[in-house]
């Protein structure tokens, strides 16, 4: 590990790279930048799902694979081991990481929404040290992060998600395609809801999430939601579908979840 922070720290530029399934893709359309690689995949040390203290901890290089099967994530934060099941064919599942879902910083990231709701934290390294960075304020922008240059993602803490949850994702195949929309919502008496691809990085909708928890309408709650995304026309969707689609969601969240609670 700190092999690799010291080649980050004094060999820049230089882009760290594990799974390597968007690699190729910005490669192949000319929009990679870099040109000089470290590959992070043989830092085992990085590879581990484990609860300490009642915070569930996943290191960067865990795959989606790893996370679809493991208990721990099934038990205490079952939409991630939804959107993992998503996320393209099987080789891209075995190959993908979460930790470059995250750094690649794409608002179209399946897993993104649900660390949102999940009020994840992030685990930076450099050689001077560690820190930890609330999810929620990771991102500065499209494909922008607070991480520096020689900063590393070590891992992700998430702490005990009370509610139920709940995950959809909108494209057009259930897999091996680019979300349209992907939500990741949990209902507790402060509802939590995030949204991807309907903005320049996923989001929150904090006032769409204070219409439901002080009792307002479904109607109302999916008016403050389409004035609180900022969706965009691209070669996948239009904006009018996205705001379309969210509120539909939105609905489809709070109408499932409302049955059963009447019957749980």
């Amino acid at each position: 590990m700190r092999d690799a922070l010291r080649l980050l720290r004094d060999r820049q530029p230089i882009v760290p790279v594990a799974g390597c399934t968007d690699l190729f893709v910005s490669l192949n359309f000319g929009t990679q930048a870099g040109t000089r690689f470290l590959n992070l995949w043989r830092l085992d040390e990085l590879r581990h799902i484990r609860l300490h203290r009642d915070v569930l901890l996943i290191g960067a290089l865990v795959t989606y694979r790893e996370i679809i099967a493991s208990p721990h994530v099934r038990a205490r934060l079952p939409i991630l081991a939804a959107a993992s099941r998503e996320i393209g064919a099987v080789q891209i599942q075995n190959r993908g990481t979460i930790g470059g879902n995250i750094v690649n910083a794409s608002p179209a990231g399946d897993t993104l929404p649900v660390l949102a709701v999940a009020d994840a934290t992030l685990v930076l390294a450099s050689l001077d040290g560690t820190r930890r960075v609330p999810f929620n304020a990771f991102y500065t922008g499209y494909r922008r992060t607070v991480m520096r240059p020689d900063e590393l993602l070590l891992s992700v803490e998430i702490p005990r998600v009370e509610g139920r949850q709940w995950y959809r994702k909108v494209g057009t195949r259930a897999a091996q395609a680019i979300s349209k929309v992907v939500m990741a919502a949990v209902r507790a008496p402060a509802p939590r809801i995030a949204l991807g691809s309907v903005a320049p990085t996923v989001v929150r909708v904090p006032r769409t999430e204070a219409m439901l928890a002080s009792g307002g309408s479904i109607e109302d709650a999916k008016r403050i939601l389409q004035s609180e995304i900022h969706p965009i026309d691209d070669i996948r969707s239009t904006a009018a579908y996205r705001r379309k689609v969210s509120a539909n969601l939105l609905a489809a969240f709070w109408e499932q979840t409302s049955r059963l609670e009447r019957y749980s």
